[in-house]
């Protein structure tokens, strides 16, 4: 053997000794740093989500000029639609702009569901508080996993079925429809919107915003049919898994949105486009286009690092966040019926998220990336493409 292949005692200890010393703190910061980056990036997109439906209800109903729905589906969307191409097409994203021809349909349908999703639940939010209306989303798994059963053939457990009624049921305790509900004779505006404020009145920055039982039975029920609106979407990319990738439908979804809201509002007699009043609807308006692009950028870049399961919790954070901003802005806090229809329907979430869990246990799965699909959990884990 040469002398070059013998390696000095010494040396050899030293180098021993260097792999047995622990780590020092700023090598366990990086591997904390390493450990949670794709948690705290969903984490981040869960924040601007919230931040985005408190700005969406202000521009909706706290300003002289109010803004319908479709006006600020069309601003969020347009950007993007904006920033989401110009991403794929710096980074050379296969099949962009149109998508593989073979499931160009698919993926339509998919933008079509979720702009029914989307405008559902922004024109809710005119009768409904932030805690409400957030919850309300939290029954799209059941609802998508029902879905797949119908159209996928895909297992649906007597389980899955139970959380549907009772996610349901906690429906209704959030809608409160008189018939079940009774509305007693002093009933004020903060409780027919389903809100308890301070003995000493509102303290938030803007006034209460009041709503009929009939008003607000309405928007529960247009919460529902984006819910259902929403599972399509979902179903629509679980059929569509990797043959697309996922900003590819997720920018179909923004154009289709974009096109769609324009035209409703050029046809509409009754709508026009309306022009900010003050710098701060403006800054409103242009943050609600820059949350959607990092909402969208965030949880990509975060499901890409990150497990299915500890993601998917993180979408009810959402609640928290909605509950403080509800009470910062308008000063209210839900009702004791309201909290009770959460409780309903957030269990039976993760009840399905467990049962989902179980099933997936011991199979390496990615999540679908896009938008608010943690809420997919492990169901729509298949089928998606990394970005």
């Amino acid at each position: 053997m040469g002398s070059g292949s013998v390696v000095p005692e010494g040396g050899r200890g030293e180098a021993s000794e260097a792999l047995d010393q622990p780590p020092n703190a700023w090598e366990r910061l990086g591997q904390f740093y390493n450990r949670n980056l794709g948690l705290f990036l969903v984490f981040l997109a869960e924040v601007f989500a919230s931040l985005m439906t408190t700005t969406t209800r202000l521009l909706e109903t706290g300003f002289t000029t109010k803004f319908h729905a479709l006006q600020i589906i069309f601003v969020r969307m347009l950007a993007t639609a904006i920033l989401g191409s110009l991403y794929m097409w710096i980074k050379k994203v296969p099949d962009f702009p149109l998508g593989n021809p073979q499931i160009r349909g698919l993926l339509v349908l998919r933008g079509f569901a979720g702009f029914i999703g989307l405008f559902c639940s922004y024109y809710s939010l005119s009768y409904l508080n932030l805690s409400d209306s957030t919850v309300i989303s939290f029954i799209v798994p059941t609802l998508t996993a029902f879905m797949c059963f119908v159209v996928l053939k895909e297992p649906f457990t007597v389980q899955e079925a139970l959380a549907g009624v009772i996610a349901f049921i906690g429906v209704l305790f959030i809608a409160r429809p008189p018939f079940i509900f009774p509305v007693s004779g002093d009933g004020d505006a903060a409780n027919s919107l389903g809100t308890m404020a301070d003995a000493d009145g509102p303290s938030g920055i803007v006034p209460a915003v009041p709503a009929t039982p009939a008003e607000r039975s309405l928007a529960v029920l247009l919460g529902v049919i984006g819910s259902f609106g929403a599972a399509t979407a979902y179903s629509t990319i679980r059929v569509i898994g990797t043959r697309a990738h996922s900003l590819v439908s997720v920018n179909y979804f923004a154009v289709v949105a974009t096109v769609g809201s324009c035209l409703i509002i050029l046809i509409h007699p009754d709508l026009e486009f309306k022009t900010p009043e003050n710098a701060t609807q403006w800054a409103l308006l242009v943050a609600i286009g820059i949350a959607g692009f990092l909402l969208q950028f965030l949880i990509t870049e975060g499901l890409q690092r990150e497990k299915g399961g500890r993601a998917t919790n993180l979408i009810y954070t959402q609640l928290v966040f909605a509950l403080i901003l509800e009470k910062i802005v308008w000063g209210t806090t839900p009702s004791g019926l309201s909290l009770i229809g959460a409780l309903l329907i957030i269990g039976a979430a993760i009840w399905v998220s467990l049962q989902k869990s179980k099933k997936s246990t011991g199979q390496v799965r990615r999540p679908s990336v896009d938008e608010e699909s943690s809420l997919l959990g492990n169901s729509g884990d298949s089928g998606s493409r990394r970005v």
